[in-house]
């Protein structure tokens, strides 16, 4: 995602979370990484001015899309990126990297929800996506939080955006971050997307009590017709129909 992060990211990479979807009645498959098609990438700043048209052309089929970050940044690219990919025919999300350091989780989800992770049932908009990961700047790799502290802190960051949109936010994570900062915690797997970031040729383990992924960010350093120099890119566990089901919440 953001390059203020590669350098820890590279560190940290193993695998990613599975979007688990049961709550809102949308089972991905499990089917094999091999087996999954449908393409997508993630986006911020980083990559400069975007043609969409192009992106769209070349075979992507959904982005995520930086938002916001703590509780004060928003993406300078946001807008023109979460507009722009919409009329190009790609379904978008937000995604918010968490700061979990700096305030609760409650003020994360609202700062999120009222700059772009907003979400409406028209076929190209999934729900928002946290960023929670290797903190890539002073405090700790998990932010000076106990294990209890970063449930709680990912909890209310939930529930809060939950409470704001009607949806179930993705989680994106590594199995590494998540196993050790939130003590191998299970909770959320039950309702929440969970979107896996290990950069290989298989998603590899998944964080503890994810039963399967459903997004999996496979490398950093893809290229697209469209975006200039290297991007995360991703698959979805499933075909088209069902990521339109996610984004409809149906």
């Amino acid at each position: 995602m953001s390059r203020t992060r590669l350098t820890l990211r590279r560190l940290v990479a193993t695998s990613l979370t599975a979007l688990a979807t049961a709550a809102v009645g949308l089972i991905a498959t499990t089917t094999p990484a091999s087996a999954a098609t449908v393409a997508g990438v993630d986006v911020s700043h980083w990559q400069g001015s975007i043609n969409w048209t192009s992106v769209r052309n070349s075979g992507i089929e959904f982005a995520y899309i930086k938002a916001t970050e703590g509780t004060s940044y928003k993406d300078p690219q946001f807008n023109a990126n979460y507009t722009n990919s919409y009329y190009a025919g790609v379904i978008r999300g937000a995604y918010h990297f968490a700061r979990p350091n700096i305030s609760s989780g409650a003020v994360q989800a609202n700062y999120l929800a009222s700059n772009g992770g907003a979400w409406s049932a028209d076929s190209r908009t999934l729900p928002a996506a946290l960023d929670v990961e290797g903190n890539p700047y002073s405090g700790g790799y998990c932010y000076g939080l106990s294990t209890t502290g970063m449930r709680n802190w990912i909890q209310d960051f939930l529930n809060t955006y939950r409470s704001r949109t009607g949806r179930y936010a993705v989680i994106y994570t590594t199995t590494s971050w998540w196993n050790q900062c939130t003590g191998s915690w299970t909770g959320p797997w039950g309702n929440h997307p969970l979107w896996i970031a290990r950069w290989s040729s298989s998603p590899g383990a998944l964080p503890a009590g994810a039963p399967f992924w459903s997004f999996w960010q496979y490398t950093d350093s893809g290229t697209v017709s469209g975006i200039s120099g290297g991007v995360d890119r991703n698959y979805w566990n499933g075909d088209r129909s069902r990521l339109i089901a996610l984004a409809n919440n149906t």
